[in-house]
């Protein structure tokens, strides 16, 4: 069984985790990885013909799967672009909200670039009536990639990416980067021959489920690292070590990579030890220094990060598919040692922190539509008192927000208690339709209420030791359907109800706490 069903890790970390790292583990096979990028590519179902001469009453046997249009016309065209992958996908999303803008961000300080800013959008201004908390954004998003593999222990990828946004109040906006790299990497190593690969290059990286290493391609942007990766991968497991710097994007400079925000790890996998399921252990280190720009705010150099050694620890249990019948589950939980600097104390706080996800849910699979009913929790602990010397707020590292902790994108699991209840139905074949139900509670009162990204949210009335650790809930609703060659196309709706946490904190200042409304509608189309 392929190990890497979804993977593709990236970005370097300090010289003592990179020698320990490169000592032991490695990573995917060639092939495999040159589908990752998004073409369905590489493998061919095998059909065993019929062994007697009886009349065939099983199904045709099943085509190829695609590996992509413009792969397919290429090499029915000349075997030689067997050993290409060439391709892209094309996006573009409307999206309108009002009452709270999903993963505003704020600017701290001025670019390099001199050009004037203007922040009329950020998460403090959420929830308040009259305050600028609408917007409205077209995103478009291109990538065009080659792959090529001329010998089973070498390949080669590379990826650029072209996002621009219209009508965002934000400037810069951090979903504008126009004609930059995406991807550049080598893949050294035949899996087949010795277990031990490596992939060197500018990279994704994507474990587990995303909570703390992912590409969040939800973001106009997305998310990559320059990265060195080592792996070691036989049938009943896999090991891989990586060391790496997250790439921040850059409006009208080449993207590079954040030499001061070193982010490594290593990550275990293995569907044997229990073969109804996934098991994952994982240790990752993010070393920030002062100098560090914020990967949370892209497009904005010089907006400061706080400087932070942070040791995250954790394993991830997850079902496979069709294993133990209509059922399915998933379980996380993760904690961080560490220290932090607090800007305000001016001076480090030990980190002591922890998260813990989980989920499960039933799916009737032979009733029309296969209808799944679901119930699920995130959270992550919070701080009772800074002045203790301790920060007890979790940090969720470099992974993607959007879906876990509702697709608002308004909160995130820091500081946050968040039950679900999740329906799903698919009405037609290439149609699914969802349904999610969230509802937020503050870990600790006296720690802050965060935005999906960056600061917690602490002006404007906001702040912490409100009588009610209630923020609200938000009800989501959307529909996919897939077309096929055509693309995918998505429709969502989110409506948050404001909590007695919001309306004490909007009322601290005079304010009137409102609900929020987000709408979206995207389109994708991979060639």
């Amino acid at each position: 069984m392929n190990p890497y069903p979804h993977k593709t890790p990236g970005k370097p970390l300090k010289p003592a985790l990179i020698l320990a790292a490169a000592a032991i583990f490695a990573m995917i096979a060639p092939a495999q990885i040159l589908a990752d990028p998004g073409s369905a590519g590489g493998a061919t179902d095998v059909q065993n013909a019929p062994t007697n001469n009886a009349p065939q009453t099983t199904s045709p046997p099943k085509p190829a799967p695609s590996a992509g249009l413009l792969n397919d016309w290429l090499r029915e065209q000349a075997p030689a672009f067997r050993a290409w992958d060439i391709g892209g996908q094309f996006r573009i999303r409307y999206s309108d909200s009002e009452g709270a803008v999903p993963a505003a961000s704020t600017m701290t300080s001025v670019p390099s670039s001199g050009k004037p800013q203007t922040t009329p959008v950020n998460p403090n201004n959420d929830f308040i009536a009259g305050k600028p908390n609408s917007s409205d954004e077209l995103l478009l998003r291109e990538k065009v990639h080659i792959g090529y593999t001329p010998v089973s222990w070498f390949s080669a990828f590379g990826e650029f990416r072209n996002s621009t946004e219209n009508w965002d109040r934000r400037l810069p906006s951090p979903d504008t980067d126009k004609t930059d790299l995406q991807q550049a990497w080598v893949m050294l190593g035949d899996p087949a021959q010795f277990p031990l690969t490596a992939k060197i290059g500018r990279q994704e990286l994507i474990y587990g489920d995303q909570r703390f290493v992912g590409n969040s391609d939800w973001v106009n942007t997305g998310r990559t690292f320059d990265a060195a990766k080592l792996c070691w991968a036989q049938d009943s497991f896999w090991i891989d070590a990586f060391a790496s710097r997250v790439v921040v994007p850059h409006e009208d400079h080449f993207d590079e990579a954040n030499d001061y925000d070193w982010f490594s790890g290593v990550y275990a996998s293995s569907d044997k030890l229990l073969p109804w399921q996934e098991s994952q252990v994982y240790f990752l280190s993010r070393n920030v220094s002062p100098q560090a720009v914020s990967a949370a705010a892209p497009n904005v150099p010089g907006t400061p990060t706080t400087a932070r050694d942070i040791y995250t620890f954790g394993f991830r249990m997850k079902s496979l598919p069709g294993k133990i019948g209509g059922w399915d589950y998933g379980i996380e939980a993760a904690g961080q040692l560490g220290s932090i600097y607090n800007a305000t104390l001016k001076r480090r706080l030990e980190q002591e922190a922890y998260a813990v996800f989980a989920n499960g849910g039933y799916t009737w699979e032979k009733a029309w539509g296969s209808p799944r009913l679901g119930l699920g929790y995130e959270g992550g602990s919070g701080d009772s008192n800074p002045n203790d010397g301790k920060s007890q707020t979790f940090d969720n590292l470099l992974g993607a927000s959007h879906r876990f902790y509702g697709q608002m994108n308004l909160f995130c699991e820091r500081n946050m208690n968040i039950p679900r209840v999740s329906a799903s139905i698919k009405p037609l074949k290439n149609l699914s339709l969802n349904g999610d139900y969230l509802l937020f509670w503050l870990a600790d009162k006296h720690d802050y209420l965060y935005p999906a990204s960056g600061s917690g949210r602490s002006s404007n009335g906001y702040g912490n030791n409100n009588p009610s650790s209630f923020v609200g809930s938000e009800l989501d609703l959307t529909a996919n359907y897939d077309a096929g060659a055509l693309g995918n196309l998505q429709l969502g709706y989110g409506h948050f109800f404001i909590g007695d946490d919001i309306r004490q904190s909007v009322a601290r200042n005079g304010g009137v706490a409102v609900d929020a409304d987000w709408v979206y509608v995207q389109w994708q189309f991979n060639f």
